[in-house]
């Protein structure tokens, strides 16, 4: 069960692109939720051959289950909203993993419990008892949440009629060790002891528990994995399965799949696996070795007394590098030599900036250790606040009343407050005397405040917001929401700090429109309260001040590369590519901007080299490099021991936020796994099922033997052209830098690219043009994964929808999921290349019909 949770990841990623289009993709809004009217499944951005609801928010597939020619897959499913809450077991059927039929509800939340992620098995020899040997139940096993405690248990459900009808098992839960981190049972038929092996997770422990019974009712601990490879976020929903290598069937190997959120290869969410064996108790992964970095020159290292020419601001670096843990910090762990880069001190409250004097650029990459929070650098922020944005004046909550505002509820009290309220922390970033603060009472009181009508007339609405990170679509929100005709078309809300700070709404698309804002306090938990002020109609964006704690590479003073800490005191490798700016000159900035939890950066080992460093978490092996890929698990019981995976499409960093309606969250196309050896390491590969071809509709659009060089052309024409296609592609390397395709290319310079660097030897997806991508800070950006071109050639294969793109690269190694959400009329293919020539040995275009009908 993907539980929401707060947990950090260091990340490296390069902003100057994504700066530079998140303004044009502003300009230029895509459509953003569709009349709840609309019929079922014609919506904007409704999955043609991707399995959604109907309505509400899915999340995790649970239960996969192969049983009389079925193909069963339960999901996370919130029957009552759109958003996370109340969860319960959705069930639709297929006979071939592509069309899917939806079936009500299987295993429903009740008053004492909800149904979290688990999975299903058909009891052959009816161990349970609960059917007989001639109508073998089907046994769901699943996490149940305890309402009154919050503990996480393993419970038993079971059918006895193809998984139409279901009983909750009396004698549950059949597993409690009184955690409230143990979820996500999947359960198989172990032959060589006759027994049915469990693996489940310990979240926030970074383990794997495997468990053996006789009946699915009485369970012995076998024995645990982990923690290993990437621990950034918990681990869930894990899986285990043996698979042939190379399908040699003598050779056999089992991969451990651990799904982690955060911390997965993309920042966010992302499923992990691991390769080994399973000798029936212990699984043991293969040993990788142990990781030397890149040689190189060391330009700091922090071994001194003082900085020596490095220059700080502020006090959050003190004096000089420190030499361990300061007063109050937890043991810190990773940096080489005796000193490091801390800006611990004060403890998270101080501020600072630790810059390098400008050096010329002269190296391939820039390696680097880096530890701390994660607070990423963000396009278009500022490390100082400047004057308001000019404008109309909404409100700025000064004078002691809210004027022609109208509240309800008692979270707002009569007035603005006047700062800071009892028993709260110190609230700081408002103008003036007066803001909204709904820390009345603390937490627990509730309600609204909602404006006077009024004309939108210019492009922007900027205003201050501090509180509590509860967005709209929560069960609870906090909010900042802008209403046309009673919808919220636009919201924001506080980021967990009491620091308010400047967010800005493109409106420019409702121009004209009568419009009112509401805050929204619904939050009695923790942080549940918001802090607003200076809400302004203005021609300008408000640009929002830094609260970052990261590394960032300068060059004309603009951050072109930036990395951040991971909520850890461990200090990792990070590398910044310095290649596109060879040449120039550079800084290296170290800042801490942040005063909340987890406000402080370290820094270490700042190491010229030809190759770039790898952390944790780019040395670990990923199912799938892209965004949108988590909860992965894999169908038991399937003829011919065939493995078909899944995975929810979707990411918790922003899952809560995607722009659709009337449902919320979709699952990847099944996928068939294989082990294949690759250069000389055995990695787990995935294509879409073979059925998928199934929705071809008629003859295919084909180009050979084009040549592009430095430009971006049609790929074929109109015949190429869709919103949901599968196209086969081989390239031929020929001296470009980069090359590929873009897909759903059209309205306001809309675009998805889909490439190859050769430089960096990586398939990329760049979204950051994808239609409508403001909606959150983590959506917009790029995800690459390693692909080696064979024999000279790159092959892939991309499935696209109405709000997706699949590649899969190679044979199968690279593969990356992202979520699209462009305009309808927004249906090119191109192909291009860049710094050079590349060579289009073939290109198929299918158009794919809908699995809907």
């Amino acid at each position: 069960m993907s539980s929401r949770r707060v947990f950090r990841h260091a990340r490296v990623w390069t902003i100057a692109a994504v700066a530079a289009v998140c303004a044009l993709s502003a300009a230029l809004p895509a459509p953003r939720a569709v009349a709840a009217d609309a019929p079922p499944y014609t919506e904007t951005y409704r999955p043609q051959f991707h399995f959604t609801p109907e309505k509400n928010w899915m999340n995790d597939p649970n239960g996969l289950v192969y049983y009389e020619g079925e193909y069963h897959l339960f999901y996370q499913y919130n029957p009552n909203g759109d958003t996370w809450g109340d969860m319960s077991w959705g069930h639709a059927v297929s006979t071939d993993l592509v069309h899917w039929k939806r079936l009500p509800l299987a295993l429903s939340y009740d008053d004492k419990e909800m149904v979290f992620s688990g999975s299903a098995v058909v009891d052959w020899n009816n161990t349970t008892g609960f059917g007989s040997k001639q109508n073998p139940p089907m046994v769901a096993v699943y996490t149940s949440h305890s309402k009154s405690t919050g503990t996480q248990a393993q419970s038993l459900a079971y059918s006895t009629d193809r998984g139409r009808t279901w009983t909750k098992y009396q004698g549950s839960p059949v597993i409690d060790i009184g955690s409230k981190d143990f979820r996500d049972p999947k359960v198989q038929w172990y032959a060589p002891t006759k027994s049915w092996l469990m693996t489940v997770s310990l979240s926030a422990e970074h383990k794997v528990r495997f468990y053996s019974s006789k009946n699915l009712k009485d369970w012995e601990l076998l024995s645990e994995f982990g923690p290993a490879g990437a621990t950034g976020g918990v681990w869930e929903c894990p899986d285990l399965f043996p698979l042939a290598v190379d399908g040699d069937e003598k050779r056999i190997k089992w991969v451990l799949v651990v799904n982690i959120n955060p911390g997965g290869i993309a920042g966010g969410s992302g499923a992990q696996y691991f390769i080994g064996d399973f000798d029936g108790k212990t699984f043991t992964a293969d040993d990788k070795g142990t990781y030397t970095p890149p040689a190189g020159q060391v330009v700091q290292g922090f071994e001194g007394a003082g900085y020596g020419t490095w220059t700080t601001t502020g006090t959050a670096f003190g004096d000089g590098p420190a030499a361990g843990a300061l007063d109050g910090q937890s043991t810190v762990t990773g940096f080489d030599g005796t000193g490091f880069a801390n800006s611990f001190h004060s403890h998270d409250s101080a501020t600072g900036t630790l810059t390098s004097p400008p050096f010329t650029v002269g190296s391939k990459y820039l390696n680097f250790k880096v530890g701390g929070g994660r607070h990423p650098h963000e396009a278009g922020t500022v490390l100082e606040q400047g004057p308001p944005p000019a404008g109309t004046l909404l409100a700025d909550f000064e004078g002691g009343t809210y004027g022609g505002w109208t509240t309800a509820g008692d979270a707002f009290g009569t007035a603005p407050a006047t700062g800071t309220l009892p028993g709260q922390q110190e609230v700081s970033g408002f103008l003036g005397n007066g803001l909204v603060n709904t820390y009345l009472n603390g937490d627990s009181a509730t309600g609204t405040l909602t404006s006077p009508e009024f004309t939108i007339d210019k492009h922007y609405v900027d205003f201050l917001v501090g509180g509590g990170h509860h967005p709209a679509g929560h069960d609870n929100p906090t909010t900042v929401e802008l209403l046309v005709d009673g919808k919220v078309v636009r919201s924001d809300t506080g980021q967990d700090a009491e620091t308010l700070n400047w967010a800005s709404w493109d409106v420019r698309d409702l121009a004209g429109k009568k419009a009112r804002i509401r805050i929204v306090d619904d939050n009695t938990g923790s942080w549940g309260h918001i802090n607003v002020d200076q809400i302004t109609l203005s021609d300008t964006r408000a640009q929002p001040v830094s609260r970052e704690t990261s590394v960032n590479l300068l060059v004309d003073g603009e951050v072109v590369r930036s990395a951040t800490g991971s909520d850890s005191e461990t200090l990792d490798w990070a590398s910044f590519d310095m290649r596109p700016y060879a040449g120039k000159q550079a800084r290296i900035q170290i800042v801490d901007r942040n005063t909340g939890g987890w406000g402080h950066i370290l820094a270490d080992q700042f190491t010229t080299s030809n190759a770039p460093a790898e952390s944790v978490v780019q040395r670990a092996d990923w199912a799938d490099y892209g965004k949108d890929y988590y909860a992965a698990v894999s169908w038991e019981n399937v003829p011919g021991d065939k493995r078909y995976m899944i995975g929810w499409m979707n990411d918790w960093e922003y899952g809560t936020s995607i722009p659709t309606s009337p449902w919320r969250g979709a699952q990847s196309i099944p996928r068939q796994t294989a082990l294949r050896t690759i250069g000389g390491r055995v990695r787990l590969t995935s294509e879409p099922v073979p059925d998928v071809a199934s929705l071809r509709e008629g003859s295919a659009a084909t180009a050979t033997g084009v040549t592009v060089t430095n430009t971006s052309q049609p790929l074929i024409g109109p015949a190429a052209e869709g919103q949901a296609l599968d196209i086969e592609a081989t390239f031929t390397l020929n001296g470009a830098q980069r090359f590929g395709l873009k897909v759903r290319t059209g309205t306001g310079q809309e675009e998805t690219v889909i490439g190859y660097d050769t430089t960096t030897q990586e398939l990329y997806v760049d979204r950051t043009r994808s239609g409508a991508v403001d909606f959150s800070s983590a959506f917009p950006g790029i995800q690459a994964a390693p692909l080696k071109a064979t024999n000279g050639k790159v092959k892939l294969r991309i499935l696209v929808d109405r709000s997706s793109v699949e590649v899969f690269g190679g044979s199968g190694e690279a593969v990356i999921t992202d979520q699209i959400f462009p305009h309808p009329d927004s249906r090119g293919v191109r192909v291009f290349a860049e710094n050079g020539s590349v060579n289009l040995d073939k290109a198929v275009v299918w158009h794919l019909g809908s699995a809907n009908n």
